[in-house]
């Protein structure tokens, strides 16, 4: 039998006819991802499977990074560029055997299932095999980088991109579609960024000219900000992200505010009241153009990031060198979204942690502001990062079924960089199944409610996530595929 056959992950005759005939069948919606659009719409061409999993500029993994170092392979192997894809593949070969009950073991052998049709378990002896079907394979146009996309029944994804980008690649994939919704995701991470002063004025230099403004002062910023943000609306953006290492919701004055902006644009470092009072607004006035927008907000807490200082300076960030972070979110989590509420400013809104401690903490803050008007309005968001693993995933969901409804749950996103990590959707839809198959088997769920839990898979794999974000139905494929520059 296949390592990856049809019943895996699936431990009971309940899980089997869920998964089978309710969650495999949905399209997917990968509302959080961080695949290039360029890529996207230049029909990327990838080298050879070396590229496409392990050390392309736009999807290289700090997943398996991370893996490789801890085997003992070196950076010359990973970062390094200074090694033959097949040297790098092979050292990816070697280390997977030592992978196993870490959900690389899995991923990595249902990518190569349902991409390549390879069943065969990756290891050094299987490894030259492997390589150069793979390869031979990315060398034909049905695996180009939007049929790959298309291979998973991808229906929408969304991309993470920074308030200053043209959203030029998203315009040429809207102009010549091909069957998917990309859309972008607005990310302005970098206009928080003020721990850096000169990096901070060169951005401020950079998003004025996109939006047609000279930032001197804090107003100008939101002004620029709120130019940007229609941009993007009228590109088919409708949702937000932030990724911070806590929230921020301290008093502060408008007048305070302006003066710490045009400190920093001075060059000076604001001290760590100065730093809390303008994140705080900045978080503040971020969230009240989204709900003005009718957007989704995201917020990603808890990474500590670039922790080996040697390797940020030799790989940059993004590199496998974040961890969890563990600041306290409570207190200032439930005032920050208080205060909105208040203000009757308050969007849907979906809250990720990364530290496992905050799961409760979390679920708990985010039902305190659910308020009737829509369903699921408040989410406690999908296992993320260090946490989508088996386990990870399971606690999520214990959480989200033991203080709420599972059943508003928006479901799964990738959170990756890689063209064919939707087999992540499968793990995740297994992984559910199994779970009420579980239920219904023990008695947990009246085996007379079936019809309800299938429409529960249905509505968590795809259904809830299409209601709640509201996306457009993809524009038909065009004859052909546009797009003829190789990565």
């Amino acid at each position: 039998m296949s390592f990856i056959n049809d019943d895996f992950m699936l431990g009971s005759h309940s899980a089997a006819h869920l998964y089978h005939k309710h969650a495999e069948k949905m399209p997917i919606i990968d509302y959080h991802c961080h695949l290039s659009p360029r890529q996207i719409a230049e029909n990327v061409q990838f080298r050879d499977i070396t590229q496409l999993w392990l050390v392309d500029g736009c999807s290289g993994d700090h997943y398996k990074w991370r893996a490789m170092r801890a085997n003992g392979v070196s950076e010359d192997y990973i970062t390094g560029g200074t090694r033959s894809p097949w040297e790098t593949f092979l050292k990816w070969a070697e280390t997977m055997p030592y992978t196993m009950r870490n959900p690389l073991y899995h991923w990595s052998h249902l990518e190569l299932m349902r991409a390549f049709g390879i069943d065969k378990v990756l290891n050094p002896k299987t490894a030259r095999e492997i390589f150069e079907e793979c390869n031979a394979k990315l060398s034909t146009e049905a695996f180009r980088g939007q049929a790959l996309i298309r291979k998973f029944g991808v229906e929408t994804l969304c991309t993470t991109d920074d308030p200053a980008d043209d959203l030029k690649w998203h315009r040429m994939i809207a102009e010549h579609p091909f069957g998917v919704n990309v859309l972008p995701a607005w990310r302005p991470d970098k206009a928080m960024a003020i721990d850096d002063p000169a990096g901070y004025r060169s951005y401020m230099e950079t998003l004025g000219e996109s939006a047609g403004i000279v930032i001197r002062s804090y107003s100008d910023l939101m002004e620029a900000l709120g130019r940007r943000h229609r941009y993007f609306e009228e590109a088919g953006c409708r949702l937000s992200d932030h990724g911070m290492d806590r929230f921020y919701a301290c008093d502060y004055r408008e007048s305070d505010i302006e003066c710490i902006f045009r400190k920093v644009m001075d060059g000076r470092m604001a001290d760590s009241r100065e730093a809390e009072q303008l994140r705080s607004a900045f978080l503040h006035d971020m969230a009240v153009m989204d709900a003005d927008s009718g957007w989704v907000q995201q917020f990603h807490v808890g990474p500590l990031r670039n922790n080996n200082s040697r390797m940020f300076a030799a790989a940059g960030p993004d590199t496998g060198f974040d961890s969890i972070g563990d600041s306290n979110i409570a207190v200032d989590g439930n005032r920050f979204l208080d205060r909105l509420d208040k203000e009757g400013k308050l969007a849907k809104t979906i809250l990720y942690c990364l530290n496992p401690k905050d799961n409760e903490v979390m679920m708990s803050m985010a039902y305190n502001f659910n308020d009737g008007s829509v369903p699921g309005k408040m989410q406690f968001g999908a296992a993320w990062w260090f946490m989508d693993h088996e386990a990870g995933m399971r606690r999520q969901m214990e959480c989200l079924s033991g203080m709420g409804l599972l059943s508003r749950f928006a479901g799964m996103l990738t959170d990756s960089r890689s063209f064919i990590s939707y087999p992540r959707h499968e793990y995740f839809r297994r992984i559910l199944c199994d779970m009420l198959g579980s239920d219904i088997e023990t008695g947990r769920i009246p085996a007379s409610e079936i019809c309800r839990v299938e429409d529960m898979v249905e509505d968590i794999s795809y259904r809830n996530a299409r209601n709640y974000f509201g996306f457009p139905p993809p524009q038909s494929a065009e004859n052909g595929l546009h797009g003829q520059s190789a990565a």
